[in-house]
């Protein structure tokens, strides 16, 4: 715990407990915002859990897929309701969680408000998550981007929790669907937020 001075990661959308952990390893957490956009990321994607399994929650892109478009030129897309059917995912999935009703009044306004750009949208939501994850994170934005960070003081962990990557299983849950689906790991962090609360020593645990 706060090991590194600081640590470099890419911002993501409703991002999973492992990523969260990451921002609780360092004393400041530097979020990217001279990168460019990577496709195949949790840039504009999580999973959540729903009665079928783990269910994909997909932000579409306007002219965002292109490998070489600056993160913060990314456009969100509204050519489907995709804000509806992302919070109806959420309801269905976990409105009858413990915290549901203690937490979704702060997360809804997102999916109902039209942001423009993808990284305005998800660098409001996340601050909202640590703030009802009561985490002690400071968060602060790069000033300008480096291919790699190689300085002892900081610790570069972007694209560390990928859709590709190896990850580290987050010690286990009660779960909405544990007795259909068994634990399901990699969720969005909502998951473990309507189902414990601000379960602050199972994020940094991770």
């Amino acid at each position: 715990m706060n090991i590194f001075g600081q640590i470099v990661v890419e911002l993501q959308y409703l991002p999973s407990a492992a990523y969260m952990a990451l921002l609780c390893s360092g004393n400041d957490i530097l979020i990217e915002q001279h990168e460019h956009y990577t496709k195949g990321s949790y840039r504009n994607r999580c999973h959540v859990a729903g009665a079928n399994g783990p269910l994909r929650l997909s932000i579409p892109l306007l002219k965002g897929k292109h490998q070489q478009q600056p993160i913060r030129d990314v456009r969100i897309a509204y050519h489907e309701p995709w804000q509806a059917q992302h919070w109806q995912s959420i309801k269905s999935g976990y409105g009858s969680a413990p915290y549901f009703i203690h937490y979704a009044e702060f997360l809804h306004p997102y999916y109902i408000k039209r942001y423009e750009f993808l990284f305005d949208f998800n660098w409001e939501l996340l601050q909202t998550v640590i703030a009802l994850l009561c985490l002690p994170v400071t968060l602060q934005l790069t000033d300008t981007y480096l291919p790699a960070y190689t300085s002892s003081h900081i610790l570069d962990k972007r694209e560390a929790v990928h859709p590709a990557a190896v990850l580290p299983t987050a010690p286990p849950y009660p779960q909405v669907f544990t007795e259909r689906h068994g634990f399901l790991p990699h969720l969005s962090v909502v998951d473990l937020l309507f189902a414990s609360g601000p379960p602050l020593w199972l994020i940094c645990r991770n």
